[in-house]
């Protein structure tokens, strides 16, 4: 709900309706905390296919990860189909419209005709979404998502919830092709060595790719993002986001780390001595392939800093 203050209270309304919804959605308190959801039903297989679409064709007009408007979307309305009012047809209580709840001031200035049909509809997602996407771009994202996700609902509550499920969608990526779930930790029978040199030739192939908050690739990567491909590549899978790769994997003492394991440390967004911000991809003599953050590329660097925490080791854990 841009530029409505009150608008939290309507969202969080919403979610005590949507509790076993959203709950599910959501696992653990903690803003880096996400966990796998293997249950059918979950991850992406929650959103309509027509809404996917419409989230994949808006990120790529506006550079915006899909991830970010999806959860935009599951917050503000679930989708389209919440049982508050004002989705439909009319306005809730705080004069929002539409699946992607827009205050009528907001939606004249910055209502996209993205169905090209002649109007833009408040209440037609086809609109609504990319209508979404400008007003997020406006206001700073990709690079300022946090700033820009407060400007359309002024709430860190707010602002955390959508984070929180951006990381849930984008940690599900590709699980429906799976008979398991991405990021519990389930590797193919290839021999650690060779996966590890996989990985990092991977990784050195996306030198100079932009950095993305809440990309994987193919074109733009972050921190956790980068890893999770490197390795996706070479048929291990490990899990989406630095927090959990870091708990999933085994830890290797400083000194003895080599090419393959991964780098955290104790920096980025929400981190913490057991929920590392970031990560890198070891490639032997003290440095890693890593993508640093907003305004950055791909590049290799120094790992000896002093936030460095540790080591996992992804090819070490056998099923």
């Amino acid at each position: 709900m841009p530029l409505a203050i009150g608008a939290a209270v309507v969202v969080l309304g919403l979610i005590v309706v949507l509790g076993g919804v959203i709950g599910a959605m959501i696992p653990g308190s903690d803003a880096g905390s996400i966990a796998c959801q293997p249950a059918p039903g979950r991850g992406v297989t929650d959103i309509p296919a027509t809404y996917l679409a419409l989230y994949r064709g808006a990120a790529r007009e506006y550079g915006i990860g899909w991830n970010v408007l999806a959860a935009v979307g599951k917050v503000e309305s679930d989708h389209g189909r919440g049982p508050g009012s004002g989705i439909r047809t009319g306005t809730n209580s705080a004069g929002a419209a539409g699946p992607m709840q827009f205050l009528a001031a907001t939606w004249k200035a910055f209502g996209v005709d993205g169905n090209h049909d002649g109007h833009e509809d408040i209440y037609d997602p086809a609109d609504a979404i990319p209508t979404a996407s400008r007003y997020l771009r406006h206001n700073g994202a990709p690079g300022k998502i946090r700033a820009a996700l407060f400007q359309y609902n002024h709430s860190n509550q707010y602002v955390d919830l959508v984070l929180r499920q951006s990381r849930a969608y984008a940690s599900h990526e590709g699980d429906s092709a799976d008979s398991g779930c991405a990021g519990t930790g389930t590797f193919m029978d290839v021999p650690p060595e060779k996966a590890a040199a996989a990985a990092i030739s991977f990784a050195r192939a996306q030198l100079g790719k932009p950095y993305v908050w809440g990309a994987a690739g193919p074109n733009a990567f972050d921190c956790s993002g980068l890893v999770y491909a490197a390795y996706r590549a070479a048929g291990v899978t490990v899990p989406r986001v630095s927090g959990d790769q870091w708990r999933q994997g085994q830890h290797i003492p400083n000194g003895h780390e080599q090419p393959g394991d991964l780098v955290f440390f104790n920096s980025g967004p929400g981190t913490s001595a057991s929920n590392p911000g970031h990560v890198g991809l070891v490639i032997g003599g003290g440095r890693m392939i890593a993508a640093p953050h907003t305004g950055t590329v791909v590049q290799i660097q120094p790992y000896t800093r002093p936030a460095l925490l540790g080591f996992t080791r992804p090819t070490a854990a056998r099923p």
